[in-house]
């Protein structure tokens, strides 16, 4: 009466007797899950990285500080792109007044070509008086040639004039155009020296003193989301192939020993790791605590499947993987979902087996 009370329950029928230690099934609620290790990081967090290399003038944040997009964050010390944007500065300047300055080389092409378009303006009324006089029988051939040659000497002289003065204008705009750029380009490398964040967020570390060296290799700040934090999870290799966006997870911290959190699967990396043998999984807090801090340890649990009424045993009882042991000997089952310590019996037996556990 004792155990069959005791079944009514719901409870798994054990004993011990001579033949060994056995079981009914019982139909239970059955919840099958991944274990994975988890750690808590704020949402977008990132190193940032100098892109030019310095001596760190000081650090503008402290670490825990609230910052904006495009906030700076650390100054870097280099006279060498400072004196480079003074030269590109003065070659710029230079560059400006030889084009359009009160100096300017085109003014004075400009003033020798007004010279020698007004020579070339008398030669050629010279030259035409003289040739109408030369065709009516009236002068010398030899004052004829001579207002020839002059207006020739001048004509080509103009022309030389105009196109050297097309020719240094082209150098001159194109020395201008080089000159601003050599300048925009020393004052980008200058902006390089301060490195800024590239979020609103929260500045979670400072990983250099004002005086050390800093080169493009090594970080200097890790920033990350303020209010946004998302739970990386370790999953072994054997299990990633179960896992799928959206599957629920329960999560324990070491921080909280009395509550376990619920998530949501969010995002599943492709790439593992080979050091670990594991693959990146993270999830997002459904409700998450009211203080959370980066590197924050703890347990995750990904549920796969559950069933309210699944015929179950204790996994002790199944032996080859899928195979039980009656009081009439071996019989084949088929398994489905199964947990740390319990395993779906899908065919085979039903609750009124009686089964016996192996001997190991």
């Amino acid at each position: 009466m004792r155990y069959f009370l005791l079944f009514a329950l719901g409870f798994t029928l054990i004993y011990c007797s001579e033949q060994g230690q056995r079981t009914f099934p019982l139909k239970t609620k059955l919840t099958e899950s991944v274990y994975a290790s988890a750690t808590i990081q704020p949402d977008s967090l990132y190193k940032a990285y100098a892109v030019v290399a310095g001596i760190l003038d000081k650090n503008l944040v402290a670490e825990g500080d609230k910052v904006h997009k495009g906030e700076a964050l650390v100054h870097i010390n280099n006279n060498a792109p400072k004196l480079n944007t003074a030269n590109a500065r003065l070659a710029l300047e230079l560059a400006q007044e030889n084009y359009s300055g009160s100096a300017a080389v085109l003014r004075s092409l400009k003033d020798e070509i007004h010279a020698a378009d007004l020579t070339f303006y008398n030669d050629s009324v010279n030259y035409y008086r003289q040739k109408r006089l030369w065709e009516q029988k009236i002068g010398s051939k030899v004052e004829y040639d001579n207002r020839l040659l002059a207006y020739e000497l001048a004509k080509n002289k103009l022309n030389l004039l105009k196109a050297n003065y097309s020719r240094t204008k082209k150098e001159l705009e194109t020395q201008l155009r080089q000159a601003k750029n050599n300048y925009n380009a020393s004052q980008i490398n200058s902006e390089d020296f301060t490195v800024t964040s590239k979020i609103n967020g929260t500045v979670y570390a400072l990983f250099k003193e004002p005086g050390e060296i800093v080169t493009t290799l090594e970080p200097l700040a890790s920033v990350g989301s303020s209010t946004v934090f998302v739970i990386e999870l370790l999953v072994d290799e054997v299990d990633i192939v179960k896992l799928e966006l959206g599957q629920k997870a329960l999560i324990t911290m070491d921080a909280y020993p009395q509550e376990v959190f619920v998530a949501k699967i969010s995002k599943i990396y492709p790439r593992k790791d080979e050091r670990s043998q594991t693959f990146m999984v993270e999830a997002v807090f459904e409700q998450a605590p009211k203080t959370l801090y980066p590197g924050l340890s703890g347990e995750g649990n990904i549920i796969i499947s559950e069933k309210e009424a699944a015929l179950t045993i204790p996994k002790e009882f199944l032996f080859n993987g899928n195979q039980v042991l009656t009081q009439d000997g071996a019989v084949d089952v088929m398994v489905g979902l199964q947990n740390l310590d319990r395993v779906e019996i899908l065919k085979g037996i039903d609750e009124s087996t009686q089964l016996l556990k192996p001997e190991e």
